[in-house]
């Protein structure tokens, strides 16, 4: 279950996900689109396999250095780098590189809602010249900002559980539609009408979030 679910997880982060298909719109070629795809599943093996060894390296130092270990896994990064006894100098640099990887996602994150909210929601190029549309996507980009750092703070305060997993929990709820759309269109040839394509999104994730919770209260089974 959980193999195929990350699969369709791949699937719909990779192919349908308005980040990534930037990536590979801006080929010169299919061909080269294609080789894009296939270069960056080999980079990112490899970048998953340094940040699991820096994991267990940072485990095994905190716990030679007799630190605490943190209620939440992804706590410590930081309690190495402020607690673990290193160098001024180390501390800095494990700060700034935390900020700079952390600035490169959101930044990537935020310039895909800017564009898909203003072209495919606000229909921006259709409705304005280029000045105007230029106030509109910098208006986006600000307010994306500001739903993202709420978002970021909702889940520190309120989140029980690591970040990985409950970035994997969320992307769950909404990925799910987005590949479930996706394969109604390959699959069949009945027409989509588009006023409804945002009720199912929104539909979808809630009653995933129903379903679990019956199942869980009815029957004592635990979806995912």
């Amino acid at each position: 279950k959980m193999f195929f679910g990350g699969v369709f997880t791949l699937v719909a982060m990779t192919g349908l996900d308005q980040d990534m298909m930037q990536r590979n719109l801006s080929c010169r070629s299919p061909r080269d689109s294609q080789i894009n795809i296939v270069i960056t599943a080999f980079s990112q093996m490899a970048v998953i396999l340094l940040f699991l060894v820096l994991g267990v390296l940072l485990y095994l130092y905190a716990e030679h250095a007799g630190l605490p270990m943190p209620e939440k896994g992804d706590q410590l990064f930081a309690v190495v780098a402020v607690n673990g006894g290193l160098p001024l100098i180390v501390g800095i640099m494990f700060v700034v590189g935390l900020i700079s990887s952390t600035y490169s996602s959101a930044g990537a994150a935020m310039t895909a809602l800017t564009t898909s909210f203003t072209v495919d929601i606000l229909r921006g190029p259709k409705r304005w010249g280029e000045g105007r549309l230029t106030q509109v996507r910098i208006g986006v980009h600000v307010v994306m900002a500001l739903v993202m750092g709420c978002v970021v703070l909702f889940f520190g305060r309120f989140g029980n559980d690591s970040v990985i997993n409950l970035i994997f929990k969320v992307a769950g709820y909404t990925y799910g539609p987005i590949l479930g759309m996706f394969a109604f269109g390959i699959c069949t040839r009945r027409r989509i009408r588009d006023r409804w394509v945002p009720l199912v999104a929104f539909a979808a994730p809630l009653l995933s979030v129903a379903l679990q919770s019956f199942v869980a209260y009815k029957y004592d089974y635990h979806i995912g």
